[in-house]
């Protein structure tokens, strides 16, 4: 069963996307990343800004085949798409297809109010088909 983490009240989700990114290909983990096209295009930017010792490769499920296989992170809005089933990170308001392939779903959500309520809704869905939930609250944590 897929495990599921929510990371609440993250106070900038393109940049911390960049840093769970950027662990996971340290570590070897291929990730698919789904949101709406405008988030992605949003992170492609993000992620092409690291500087070039942190840089994450990453493409889109239309690149070649060669670099697909090369390539540990794709971003999508369709991550039935890809063909790995390590983690998927949810930066979209709905329920991503197809999440049950993966063994980790990591769900990002900002402090925004819209951001807050439609992962209310994707926990309550994920909670009712009887997954666990896991989560790590931004709000709680002092520096």
């Amino acid at each position: 069963m897929t495990e599921i983490t929510f990371h609440f009240n993250v106070p900038h989700r393109l940049n911390y996307s960049c840093r769970i990114l950027r662990k996971a290909f340290l570590r070897g983990t291929s990730v698919a990343v789904t949101g709406d096209a405008q988030t992605l295009e949003e992170l492609d930017v993000s992620l092409w800004s690291l500087a070039t010792h942190e840089f994450v490769p990453h493409c889109t499920p239309d690149a070649a085949q060669p670099t697909l296989e090369m390539t540990p992170v794709v971003l999508t809005e369709l991550p039935n798409r890809v063909d790995f089933d390590d983690v998927l990170i949810n930066l979209g308001q709905q329920v991503p297809v197809a999440f049950e392939r993966f063994k980790r779903l990591i769900e990002v959500v900002s402090a925004g109010e819209e951001d807050r309520l439609a992962a209310r809704s994707r926990w309550r869905h994920y909670a009712s088909r009887g997954y666990v939930l896991l989560q790590h609250d931004f709000a709680t944590v002092t520096e």
